[in-house]
């Protein structure tokens, strides 16, 4: 199935002129539906919420097998601000305005304004960080369980009312007026969905709003790729909307909900050029099973974008 098609292409026993349009293909003939007898299928999207897999500690496995791996390898592939999420294409062209668009509109929907004091769970780089405390003078308290992230969200954030912490989500304390979390609910897990909303309620102010964006899976329940849960994002999981709504219910409220799957197909494929064309200069830190790793994942990812398999969903809640 999705492991032996992958794992064949990283051992060199095939190539492909168009990977990109070859993984549209797949999923446009729902050629994957047949890798897996529909006993493995049940069973697998069953896991989710029988067991953790996102426990304190099993959490951090994700951080050291994927965001760990070096901040060269993203400073080549991401924008200079080093935004890891959907970019907004609307009125730019090159991705480093495209990111920049984006964290406007998270800040503006936030209605952010001086004094107010941010929570971002799951800061990254400190990209939106950084935006924020520089463009809208608010302070910012940013969660990460990334050290490598982290060493250098901190020195990008230096001399600005940022505090960047090494931090699970569930252990932050205290009050703020705005919360954002960009890219990381994918991380959560279906067991830990209400815990991560009870927390948001805690933290947030009863007059508060809380951005989540999220890759979102278009049906009722999602098979996660078992491929990308080996190589990329151990312990991982694509939400469903049923899942969001029912683990919001009764804590946040939802104002709006947009998907910007367009943009994130756009974004990827943005990300993949960064990547070739920089390879020359990281082929001396990776080898090339990671350069075909890097291509099928990119690729692949920019396809199920291309081909509606799944969302980007930009969310706005309140307290209810």
């Amino acid at each position: 199935g999705s492991i032996g098609l992958g794992d064949s292409y990283l051992d060199g026993w095939w190539e492909c002129r168009d990977l990109g349009e070859f993984f549209c293909r797949i999923l446009s003939s729902g050629l994957e539906r047949y890798s897996r007898t529909r006993w493995q299928r049940v069973v697998s999207s069953t896991a989710n919420y029988v067991l953790n897999a996102q426990t304190r500690e099993r959490s951090k496995v994700v951080a050291e097998k994927h965001y760990d791996l070096g901040n060269t390898l993203y400073e080549a592939m991401l924008d200079p601000r080093l935004v890891y999420t959907t970019a907004r294409w609307h009125h730019a062209t090159t991705l480093d305005r495209a990111q920049e668009e984006k964290l406007h509109v998270v800040c503006e929907t936030l209605a952010l304004e001086p004094g107010m004091r941010l929570l971002d769970i799951g800061c990254g780089w400190g990209s939106l960080a950084k935006f924020a405390a520089t463009n809208y003078g608010v302070s910012v308290f940013g969660v990460t369980i990334s050290r490598e992230q982290l060493k250098l969200a901190r020195r990008r954030c230096e001399g600005l009312p940022i505090e960047l912490d090494l931090m699970d989500y569930r252990d932050v304390r205290g009050q703020f007026d705005r919360i954002a979390s960009l890219g990381m609910f994918e991380h959560v897990g279906v067991k830990n969905y209400r815990a991560y909303f009870e927390t948001a309620r805690r933290l947030l102010n009863s007059d508060g709003l809380f951005y989540l964006a999220t890759i979102g899976s278009l049906g009722a329940l999602h098979e996660d790729d078992p491929w990308l849960l080996k190589h990329i994002f151990p312990n991982s999981h694509i939400p469903s909307w049923k899942e969001i709504a029912e683990a919001a219910e009764g804590l946040l409220g939802i104002e709006n909900r947009e998907n910007w799957g367009d943009d994130y197909g756009r974004t990827v494929t943005a990300w993949y050029d960064n990547f070739e064309r920089h390879w020359s200069q990281l082929q001396s830190l990776y080898d090339e099973r990671f350069h075909r790793m890097w291509r099928y994942y990119l690729l692949g990812s920019a396809a199920t974008f291309r081909t509606r398999h799944t969302a980007s969903w930009q969310i706005l809640l309140a307290p209810q």
